[in-house]
């Protein structure tokens, strides 16, 4: 039986690459190429917003040639044409916003020409978040040769954009504060229903989401390969889980919740 309020979306699991590259140089790599496999996206582009007006391209990545133009270009002054924008601004603190679809109407012709003409995107999905001041805006490409995202695709990205938002936030806001072992550690001794494992289940649940196998795990807590199989046993009849994917949607739903990343 799964605790009562935790999600059930298998498809969280599937971007655990990216989550474990949070706070790492390789994330922009890592995340991309998770994208690709999931949804078939072709570039990402991540944009800080604050409610004061500034704006800053985060993330390039993909295989947009003149991608870091024009996240210049929108972060210098086009992002406050963005149609988008008053959906942005009228988001929750800590909610998920999945952006309308795409469609070139809602753009001005310059507008048009710059980001969508001359750099050959036919098709984008966008999801956001915001965290304090902050919103992390985050936009999902399909070029020409890719022609547009299927029904699939998009409601692939639309299941797994909370966490890809949430998992985006938090890198950006960790690479100025704590490690993500802190993170988990805090987000363990704090959150329901993490906080109810005892701390031998909460170590081997962290190590897991850290990306060490069993037989490391027991090296680094000095405790045989036994009693490791044992506390994580333990700890997903705990949690009402079955495998590392249903962990790992765990975190990424709290990470995507309310208060998930203050």
């Amino acid at each position: 039986m799964r605790p009562h309020g935790t999600p059930a979306n298998p498809a969280v699991g599937d971007i655990a690459p990216a989550v474990l590259a949070i706070g790492r140089h390789d994330f922009p790599d890592v995340l991309i190429d998770t994208l690709r496999r999931q949804a078939g996206v072709g570039h990402c582009m991540v944009f800080a917003l604050t409610r004061t007006g500034a704006a800053h391209c985060l993330l390039d990545a993909g295989n947009i040639p003149i991608g870091g133009d024009l996240g210049a270009a929108y972060a210098g002054q086009f992002h406050e044409s963005d149609p988008n924008r008053d959906a942005l601004f009228e988001g929750k603190a800590c909610a998920p916003i999945m952006l309308p679809s795409f469609a070139p109407r809602m753009y001005g012709a310059r507008y048009r020409k710059i980001f969508f003409a001359d750099s050959g995107i036919v098709d984008k999905c966008a999801t956001a978040i915001w965290t304090g001041d902050t919103c992390f805006y985050v936009n999902f490409y399909r070029i020409t040769s890719q022609g547009r995202f299927g029904h699939v695709e998009r409601a692939r990205l639309e299941a797994i954009a909370p966490a890809i938002g949430a998992s985006v936030a938090r890198h950006f806001q960790q690479a100025a504060t704590a490690p993500l072992d802190q993170n988990l550690a805090a987000l363990f001794a704090m959150r329901a229903p993490l906080a109810t494992l005892t701390p031998r289940e909460q170590e081997v649940c962290r190590h897991i989401l850290l990306g060490f196998s069993s037989e490391a795990i027991s090296q680094t807590l000095g405790i045989g390969l036994h009693s490791t199989l044992t506390y994580r046993k333990r700890a997903y009849e705990k949690l009402g889980i079955s495998a590392q994917n249903e962990l790992f949607g765990i975190v990424l739903g709290l990470l995507a919740g309310p208060r998930g990343l203050n």
